[in-house]
């Protein structure tokens, strides 16, 4: 018996190709062999002569090329591209002339079973109008591909005025768009990375659009960026000829991610000109389905956690937001719904269960002074509220969420018009310091009488007025897990079992009987 197996593992070894290790440095030569003694000079040249199970170990420097891998891996066999162990290796735009659209450092465009690791993309800018300097591009069907340990960094578009109203300014750090009808974008990870000092413009830091399936985006760090941080979205705007029954991202999750400093702020030489000046959101979902936003720490941004749509051709559907903290966020916290105005399409049948949010809408939205769409005072124009409802928002539910608000302009919730229905609201812990907070908005009406407000939004199993007995409420650096004598122990209500999920902010387990809030 032991004679036939070790036939059988040595008749395998045989047909299994052995995997080689290429290494490159800025002090090889691209006629070298391509061993860790001889290296190569170019990323190129190590992707010209790779194949499936190959890794290319980049040693410390800068390397100022455009990577573009053409030889796809296969399942157990990837094709791996990193960092030497204990060394940084920096794809670096420094000296690239960077024009146009989807001209990224590194561009992924139909290959498949690839991954990067620990590696940095930094250093490309363009200050012209229309151009779009990208860290990382993958586009196409491009599958199975993995983002690991790498910090993208300083892309930016630096043009400060518009031409015309035809013009624009963006970029992006990552961009994943899937513009094949047929086979889309599936299994990509983007995992322990950080993203910071980006100048996207009206764009975001990372991007997924387009036909894009089964992500997973964890555990990374995305701070002090211009604008939006994370977006899960249709792809009608960036592939607008794509088939709209799969033209959007679906079937992820964005998990465990620190989300921060997402703000207009960093760029308000540009901003200020702008009427959305100060809507720059932590983690945005729009024109997409079935994602799942949860265990993240979004805070310090313009808005903490948006899930909008901006199209005449597809919802924000199906969608998870639980066990998030949401906390000093500039204006509101969580937001549904399409803009005040918009008669195209908006958000329906998500969920934003067991969160804990606090000590956000510190400042006036947009909608100070004259507005045409409310007829409220320009105070109430201006306070967005912790949870915010907009136009069209239809079978949501809002359930088992602590809402602390702290400044006296705050709103618990905010519903701005009559449009939408048959919205859920439930089992949510109300909490302010002083009575001035307690205020709630339904259909544009005002009300700082609880029971009031439940008989106007039927939201009649919520806890009023009760300290949630959070750790620390220090405002700059609050612990928002609970006290062992907090109230909102025990006190969720029971929601369908996928809706709540089975791990808490901390990634502990839920037991059977359910905290408010996302600690459990």
């Amino acid at each position: 018996m032991k004679s036939l197996l070790t036939y059988l593992l040595l008749s395998f070894s045989l047909l299994t190709p052995a995997s080689a290790d290429w290494y490159v440095s800025p002090t090889g030569n691209d006629t070298h062999q391509g061993n860790k003694s001889h290296p190569l000079r170019t990323i190129a040249a190590a992707l010209q002569r790779v194949s499936p199970g190959d890794t290319v170990f980049l040693r410390e420097g800068s390397y100022g090329e455009f990577v573009v891998p053409k030889q796809s891996g296969e399942p157990g066999r990837l094709i791996t591209l990193k960092s030497f162990p204990g060394e940084t290796a920096k794809i670096d735009g420094t000296h690239l002339q960077v024009k146009g659209w989807k001209q990224a450092l590194v561009q992924v465009v139909d290959v498949d079973y690839l991954q990067f690791e620990n590696l940095h993309v930094c250093h490309s800018h363009d200050a012209a109008n229309n151009t779009d300097p990208e860290g990382i591009y993958i586009g196409g069907s491009s599958s199975n591909i993995s983002l690991r340990g790498c910090k993208v960094y300083d892309i930016k578009n630096d043009c400060l005025v518009l031409d015309s109203g035809d013009d624009w300014r963006s970029a992006h750090a990552i961009l994943v768009l899937g513009t094949n009808n047929e086979k889309p974008i599936r299994n990509l990870l983007i995992e322990g990375c950080e993203v910071f000092d980006i100048h996207s413009g009206t764009s975001e830091s990372v991007t997924l659009a387009g036909n894009v399936t089964d992500f997973t985006i964890q555990d990374n760090e995305v701070h002090d960026v211009e604008n939006i941080g994370i977006i899960i979205a249709g792809g009608d705007n960036l592939n607008p000829g794509g088939d709209i029954s799969v033209n959007f991202a679906r079937n992820g999750v964005v998990r465990r991610n620190r989300v921060y400093r997402c703000t207009h702020e960093l760029s308000q030489d540009f901003w200020s000109q702008s009427v959305s000046n100060g809507g720059a959101i932590g983690i945005y979902l729009c024109g997409n389905a079935n994602t799942i936003v949860e265990q993240n720490e979004v805070f310090a941004c313009d808005r903490g956690i948006g899930l909008c749509s901006e199209s005449y051709k597809l919802q924000t559907r199906d969608c998870i937001v639980r066990h998030n903290f949401v906390y000093n966020n500039v204006r509101t916290g969580i937001y549904l719904g399409a803009y005040l105005g918009f008669d195209g399409l908006s958000t329906k049948s998500c969920y934003i269960v067991n969160n804990t949010l606090f000590n956000n809408n510190q400042k006036g939205g947009q909608l100070n002074g004259t507005n045409n769409y409310l007829k409220v005072n320009d105070r109430d124009n201006s306070s967005e509220g912790e949870i915010r409802l907009s136009e069209l928002c239809e079978e949501n539910v809002i359930a088992n969420n602590i809402i602390y608000a702290v400044t006296d302009r705050d709103i618990y919730i905010r519903k701005y018009t009559t449009s939408g229905k048959n919205n859920f609201i439930g089992g949510n812990l109300y909490y302010s310091p002083t009575k001035k907070n307690h205020k709630w908005m339904w259909d544009g009406k005002e009300y700082t009488d609880f029971a009031s407000w439940q008989q106007a939004s039927g939201d009649l199993t919520s806890h009023f007025d009760r300290q949630p007995q959070l750790r620390s409420t220090k405002a700059e650096h609050p612990d928002l897990h609970l006290k062992k004598s907090s109230p909102a122990r025990g006190k969720a209500l029971v929601l369908r079992g996928y809706a709540m999920g089975t791990r808490d902010i901390d990634d502990e387990p839920l037991q059977q009987v359910v905290n408010i809030g996302a600690d459990q």
